[in-house]
């Protein structure tokens, strides 16, 4: 499988920290009640205002903390640490606790600015373990974390139902990078609660209809994600046997194991198919231990083939891929 070396780690650490620095375009998730309440994505964002929108900033800060703790020495390592250091400070992430708190923001980047939010502050906090000067970043990011802990403990509760989506909507994708910042700061009630609703809503699931996936513009597999997600989260049961419950049928697991084909990188939604064939090469490299052989075997080489149809994508294109793809490729390189 490809290997997360110091090249490649160059490539996505180069274009994250360009990225986090390019103000514009930019796409606002903001409800306005007042003439007053729009301005520039610096003001209201003042930690996370580049790299297109906010959900976007987040994870390429992720994906530069992620590439410093992996490869440290890497040509951009002192970058990213001042960038780091300058970005997320205690005023910046004040700047954000009030927009969060604006009214009507309650939702504000609800599922997904969430679970990114949470996996950076997990990064961060094993980066500061491992280096002092990592610690103020780690540290002025921890209030904001925190609040967004404390919102998917209200919300958990409330919500009957999952969203199946393969968008910025999907409950499992959001919760498996929710539960990275669970564990690593022991957040035992977050980690219970989840553990407790993915049980609920997806404990019961029998021959996931595959062929109904991919949607147009989806850069997860709903149903992949899922089978992910329960095989993390789920206690007291075996994974073996809600798999040969959950599995496919052969026709429709076929749709999983080829790459998708993505008709125009340059629209920024059918650009999400490239986002598609790397999360799911990033989930069979979650499932591989827990297949049995002979799908294993297939799962192995489709990873392979899906991180050659869209890994070069991370790297170059157009800026509505390369805003936010090197997350995923990285994720599918060295999320497992």
């Amino acid at each position: 499988m490809q290997p997360l070396d110091q090249a490649l780690a160059e490539r996505w650490a180069a274009l994250a920290l360009a990225n986090v620095a390019r103000p514009y375009p930019y796409k606002l998730d903001q409800l306005l009640h007042a003439d007053a309440d729009a301005c520039p994505p610096r003001a209201i964002h003042p930690a996370f205002w580049g790299s297109y929108d906010w959900h976007s900033c987040v994870h390429m800060h992720w994906t530069l903390a992620r590439l410093l703790r992996r490869c440290p020495d890497h040509r951009f390592a002192a970058e990213t640490v001042r960038h780091l250091s300058e970005r997320l400070t205690v005023a910046s992430i004040e700047g954000e606790m009030e927009s969060l708190a604006r009214p009507g923001h309650a939702s504000f980047e609800r599922p997904y600015g969430w679970g990114w939010l949470l996996k950076l502050a997990a990064e961060l906090d094993a980066l500061a373990r491992e280096r002092t000067d990592l610690t103020g970043p780690a540290l002025a990011l921890a209030p904001l974390a925190q609040a967004i802990a404390d919102r998917w403990l209200d919300y958990l509760p409330r919500i009957d139902y999952p969203t199946r989506a393969g968008t910025h909507g999907n409950t499992a994708f959001a919760l498996m990078l929710t539960l990275d910042y669970a564990e690593a700061v022991q957040h035992r009630a977050l980690v219970a609660l989840i553990g407790q609703r993915v049980e609920r809503w997806y404990g019961r699931d029998r021959r996931y209809p595959a062929d109904y996936e991919p949607s147009g513009e989806d850069f997860l597999s709903p149903g992949l994600v899922e089978a992910a997600l329960v095989r993390r989260a789920v206690d007291g049961c075996s994974f073996a046997d809600w798999w040969a419950q959950f599995e496919p049928a052969a026709p429709a697991l076929a749709t999983w194991l080829t790459p998708v084909r993505v008709g125009d990188p340059r629209d920024p939604k059918i650009v999400h198919l490239h986002g598609l064939n790397l999360s799911r090469a990033w989930c069979w490299r979650q499932l591989l231990p827990e297949l049995p052989a002979p799908l294993a075997g297939l799962a192995e080489r489709t990873i392979e083939e899906h991180l050659a149809a869209s890994l070069p994508a991370s790297i170059e294109g157009e800026y509505v891929g390369t805003h936010w793809l090197a997350s995923f490729a990285l994720l599918a390189v060295d999320g497992a």
